[in-house]
Order: structure tokens, then sequence, then C-alpha cells
């Protein structure tokens, strides 16, 4: 238990469509998600699919009076994510994409041109921290119940399943600077540092995006 009841427990099937609503919610720190992606679920499938389907036991929630307020989810080997997204989520999504026509919806197509372009660019191009850092972590938090501890209880809750299963290393990577000083105060070392354009026509500037990592052995 943290405090005023909020607990932390294993992710259940029940859990799911609370899982998807937070992740759309909080998907874009920069603005409302209406200016980006006009399709809730296609975006909560790519944001949350592959751990809500394909690996649950590593997901874990944080709830209040029988309300999922937060979660954090991820995997013990992103290779094997990799693989699975590759070969299984991204195809599926292309076909949803079409047969719902979101390439017609103009803050979706303006999106996905900017991040075609950013790709172009070379931005999207990273390290393999696998190795070192096989696990990676996806955590959020309900706007309404930030500010109250839950996110490093999250962290530590998930660092502690980590170490139970013998995983050398997690890696993950954020957008927000917020975000990189809340990790930076719970241990974590910036491994790698790169500016993106993508929200640019937005933004009137580039994000920086950084990749975390913690060593667990």
């Amino acid at each position: 238990m943290l405090n005023n009841n909020i607990f932390i427990r294993k992710f259940n099937n029940y859990d799911r469509e609370d899982v998807r609503r937070i992740s759309c919610d909080t998907a874009f720190s920069e603005g409302s998600r209406k200016y980006f992606f006009d399709d809730d679920e296609i975006l909560a499938d790519l944001l949350t699919l592959y751990f809500t389907d394909y690996e649950p036991n590593s997901c874990f929630v944080a709830v209040k009076g029988g309300k999922i307020i937060g979660y954090i989810m991820g995997t013990t080997d992103v290779k094997v994510m990799r693989k699975i997204f590759i070969a299984k989520i991204i195809p599926n999504l292309i076909i949803k994409g079409l047969s719902r026509s979101i390439i017609f919806k103009r803050n979706t197509r303006r999106f996905l041109l900017h991040i075609l372009l950013s790709l172009l660019k070379g931005e999207f191009v990273r390290p393999d921290f696998s190795k070192q850092y096989p696990a990676t972590l996806h955590i959020n938090i309900d706007k309404a119940f930030r500010r109250h501890n839950i996110g490093k209880k999250l962290i530590e809750y998930y660092l502690k399943f980590l170490k139970e299963k013998k995983i050398s290393g997690v890696h993950f990577g954020v957008t927000s600077e917020s975000a990189k000083e809340f990790f930076i105060k719970l241990g974590f070392n910036i491994l790698f540092v790169r500016k993106r354009s993508y929200l640019k026509y937005y933004l009137r500037k580039y994000i920086t995006y950084y990749i975390f990592g913690i060593l667990l052995k």
C-alpha cells in the first residue's frame, strides 16, 4: 500500500481499457492528442498493445478506490518485443489504419508526415542498448493524480520485479524535460541524447529525446 488507499498490483485483463485511456490522455505532454492523432484506438494499440496482450505479467497498475490511476508496463527482453512489433503489431496497425482511413484525417496526416521527415533525417537512429539493458518500461500517471509520489513507487515496484527475474538492466526513452529530471533524481543515467524535429511544426522548436538506463546487478 502507498498512501491514501492507493495500491500497486499486477495488471489484469479487465484493467485494459483504463490503461489504454490513460495512455492516450498522456501521450503528448506538449498538448492535446487531438492536435496530433485522430484515432484513440490505434494510438492506444501503438502505446500499450504489446505490453497488455503479449507480456501482461510485466505490467502493474496503481489503484485508488477501485479506479486505475496509473500504470507501469514493460518487457524483460526488448529483442523479443521488437520481433513481435514488426511481425504482428505493425502490420495489423497498418491494416486497421487503412480500414479506418486515418491517413485522410488532417491532424494525423500532418503528424505522420513530420514523423516520416524526421525518420529520413536519421533522427530516430539510436544505439542498441539491449545487451546491457535488456528490459524496457513505459509509465504513465493519470493527470489528476500526479505529484503524489505514485510514479516513484511504480518505478521501485518494477525494478524490484526485474531484479527478482535476474534482469541485468533496463532502458527507455523520454522526451519530457520534467520526466528527465524525475528519472535523474531516481538514479537513472542518461545513455543517449538526440534532437528531433517532428513536433517543430507545432512547438516551433526541436524536442530532445533522452534514453535512460540503470543496471540492476
